[in-house]
């Protein structure tokens, strides 16, 4: 029995360890849910339970290859400028090009019915002013 609680201390011990030291030598941005400190705490003052929950929520996210061929850190977010995500329409330069084209284009098709429509009656008042 002693031999076992023995085993149970060497591991708890070597996962101690372990779990310092890759929580030691991570990057302090890439360190997810806490800061480094409390995760240190934790993993020295709550064995096996501090050591394990480092491995599974504190220990920065393995990169993931893209299907484009890029690499994005899960966790690690992005600077602002290349963050991934849809552009607004108010932000599309391209988008707001066209929307001004169009409105032009409609602007100016409005206008050709309204002058159409302006003769039309003008003709219409001058025939029945010649008329009476």
């Amino acid at each position: 029995m002693i031999r076992l609680y023995s085993l149970f201390a060497l591991i708890d011990l070597i996962l101690i360890i372990t779990a310092l030291i890759s929580c030691l030598s991570a990057e302090e941005l890439e360190i997810r849910a806490l800061p480094r400190v409390v995760w240190v705490i934790l993993i020295l003052l709550f064995s096996p339970i501090g050591p394990i929950a480092w491995f599974v929520a504190g220990r920065p996210a393995r990169p993931i290859q893209l299907s484009n061929g890029t690499v994005w850190k899960p966790g690690g977010g992005f600077p602002e400028h290349q963050r991934p995500r849809p552009v607004a329409p108010d932000d599309d330069p391209q988008f707001l090009k066209g929307v001004a084209e169009r409105t032009r284009k409609d602007d100016e098709d409005l206008m050709r019915k309204w002058e159409a429509d302006l003769r039309r009656r003008e003709e219409e008042l001058r025939k029945r002013e010649g008329d009476a």
